[in-house]
């Protein structure tokens, strides 16, 4: 069984300080929510993929909050959004805890997996993608394709004690 909330699941509550602010999950229920997990500020992969959201593959256009979460502490966050000019705000998970929650803690110390959850207006995963090496991300027009596909859950109530999807 793989570790962290499956699609269908309760999506782990946390709060974590960002370079938008404080970003607490529970305080954005009735809105559909991404969360990015991602390995380091300025590295390769993921300075294309968060300077690929503010380009033509603008993520302002889609119907949901989207944050990026690693394991760096917010000097780094800041440097890093501020050098590209990140549109995406930046949370710093330093302890590593909502990465464990969610079953991306890397095995490598101090870092994250990439990873995307989408999470609906009750706070149930609807999506989840964890690619195995990582070196790939979800653009903005795949990321709206998921949204497409998992629909608006505004007028549903939370499943209890079982899966829906």
């Amino acid at each position: 069984m793989a570790k962290g909330p499956q699609t269908g699941d309760q999506a782990p509550d946390f709060e974590l300080e960002g370079t938008g602010g404080t970003f607490k999950l529970s305080d954005h229920l009735g809105e559909r929510v991404i969360l990015l997990f991602y390995p380091g500020d300025n590295t390769p992969v993921c300075t294309k993929q968060f300077c690929s959201y503010r380009g033509d593959d603008d993520l302002s256009a889609l119907d949901a909050t989207v944050v990026g979460i690693s394991s760096q502490d917010m000097q780094s966050h800041d440097r890093f959004s501020k050098k590209y000019g990140l549109t995406v705000p930046l949370l710093a998970d330093s302890k590593g805890e909502v990465a464990k929650n969610y079953g991306v803690r890397a095995p490598i110390v101090g870092r994250t997996r990439r990873a995307v959850f989408i999470i609906d207006e009750q706070g149930i995963v609807r999506h989840r993608d964890l690619p195995t090496l990582g070196l790939d991300f979800q653009t903005a027009d795949q990321l709206r394709q998921a949204l497409d596909a998992i629909g608006d859950h505004r007028d549903m109530k939370a499943p209890v004690g079982g899966k829906s999807d």
